[in-house]
């Protein structure tokens, strides 16, 4: 692991847990009821639909897991320790947990659902597709991309007549930019690993979602993005605590 990434997850790590209380919370009405969404952190998230309560890559730098919710299911998007912490998913992981992950990840992980991408899965009556998650420009001194084509997923859910797009770390890639019929989507913003708002604003012109939270962002600048999307109406751009 390179110098650079030591720092970013050190840098992570002296930033204090919120308070779970203060935790923001969206609700989205869909054709199959309200889906709560609990913005925890970085690029933790929870989802709850139907009873069901979802983590995406929970990690216990930027949430105490020993407070959320057990879950019905997890997704893991990559195998970086800010993305696959052990330690959150033994607070949250039970028996009848469902995970979804990749092949490097069930390395260090038992009993996974191993997804690649592209693939589509139904797991607990919701559709999971896999998205390729990749870095095309950012990449390490020695010339490899920060995020490998082919080693982690982005994904979409489908939840009555809504998807939800989960991008994990990745650049705009054509793959991202192909996407069809996306409500909401949650794009990383956060360089040299992720995109620059100049990025996200081009992903999103290109597919078009209809609801973007900037969501993995660091200490970049939000609002560039509601800047450059501000002559584009049809896509709502939603600031939140992460």
């Amino acid at each position: 692991m390179k110098i650079q990434y030591i720092l970013f997850i050190m840098l992570i790590s002296f930033c204090a847990l919120p308070a779970q209380q203060s935790l923001q919370k969206d609700v989205i009405l869909t054709s199959g009821g309200n889906l709560e969404i609990t913005f925890i952190g970085h690029g933790s998230l929870m989802f709850t639909y139907k009873s069901q309560v979802i983590h995406i890559d929970p990690f216990t730098r930027v949430g105490d897991y020993s407070k959320l919710p057990d879950a019905d299911l997890i997704l893991i998007t990559h195998h970086h320790r800010d993305h696959l912490d052990p330690e959150a998913l033994i607070e949250i992981r039970t028996d009848s947990t469902e995970l979804i992950c990749t092949q490097l990840c069930s390395e260090q992980i038992e009993g996974g659902i191993i997804m690649k991408n592209g693939d589509i899965r139904t797991i607990n009556g919701i559709p999971v597709e896999a998205v390729p998650m990749y870095n095309i420009v950012h990449k390490r001194d020695n010339g490899e991309p920060y995020h490998v084509k082919g080693e982690g997923n982005g994904y979409i859910l489908t939840m009555g007549d809504k998807r939800i797009y989960v991008a994990g770390d990745t650049e705009n890639t054509p793959e991202m930019k192909s996407l069809k019929n996306i409500d909401i989507a949650f794009l990383p913003m956060n360089v040299p690993y992720t995109m620059t708002p100049e990025m996200v604003t081009d992903a999103a012109r290109a597919f078009m979602p209809k609801v973007i939270y900037p969501y993995h962002y660091g200490n970049t600048d939000t609002s560039r993005l509601v800047e450059l999307l501000k002559d584009n109406p049809d896509i709502d751009v939603r600031i939140r605590k992460m």
